[in-house]
């Protein structure tokens, strides 16, 4: 099954459902943070679109000329596959000054950014993915999170080699927190099999729904 755009993968309904399992499994992830940073952190994911791997390089690399940092962790279940969380390597300390608080010196900063990343993105993609997964009904296990560095095609061809169908997942996210705007990326690679497993699970959750509402 080649893929080009989400419309060719998931009807409608699916998509709805997708979006709304996102927005769900993001919001989860925002209160996660905020319980880690003790102030309120607004998420916002504008678009999810689903593209083959070569598009989700030409996308990351049209919209992000410099290096790039991201906390990438592998999931295994139903779903298997691997999540990043992205940025610009030039907002990476922004982003754990805004977790960290705002009293600590670059110095500091930049011997807790390994650390903050990690945590952050663990964070981030495991309240996003374990949401869900159990809005699925379906159990998923994360491995570390480990921080990488690089660009686009290097985040996108990791070792073992990604099959030539893969396809990505890609999220579009906002993030303010200590009245900083951090824009990044939340990316999902599957192979062709778990996206075949992801539509079948998308359309058992519409049925529940659709069986409740008619209850």
């Amino acid at each position: 099954m080649m893929t080009s755009t989400i419309s060719e993968v998931l009807n409608e309904l699916e998509l709805d459902a997708l979006t709304e399992l996102v927005n769900i499994g993001v919001s989860r992830a925002a209160f996660n943070l905020r319980e880690m940073v003790g102030e309120q952190v607004h998420l916002s994911v504008p678009s999810v679109d689903l593209v083959h791997r070569t598009r989700a390089i030409e996308i990351l690399e049209g919209r992000e000329t410099g290096q790039l940092v991201a906390v990438h962790q592998v999931f295994e279940g139903d779903i298997t596959g691997r999540a990043l969380l992205i940025f610009p390597e030039t907002k990476s300390l922004e982003l754990v000054r805004a977790v960290t608080g705002g009293d600590l010196s670059l110095e500091d900063i930049i011997e807790l950014e390994q650390e903050a990343l990690a945590e952050t993105g663990n964070i981030l993609l495991n309240g996003c993915l374990g949401t869900i997964a159990n809005m699925l009904r379906r159990s998923l296990r994360m491995s570390l999170p480990e921080i990488i560095r690089g660009k686009g095609s290097e985040f996108f061809n990791l070792e073992p080699p990604p099959e030539a169908g893969d396809v990505v997942m890609f999220l579009y996210i906002n993030f303010t927190v200590r009245q900083r705007n951090i824009s990044g990326y939340i990316v999902m690679l599957m192979d062709i099999p778990s996206l075949a497993v992801l539509k079948s699970l998308l359309g058992e959750f519409i049925e529940r729904a659709t069986d409740g509402m008619a209850s």
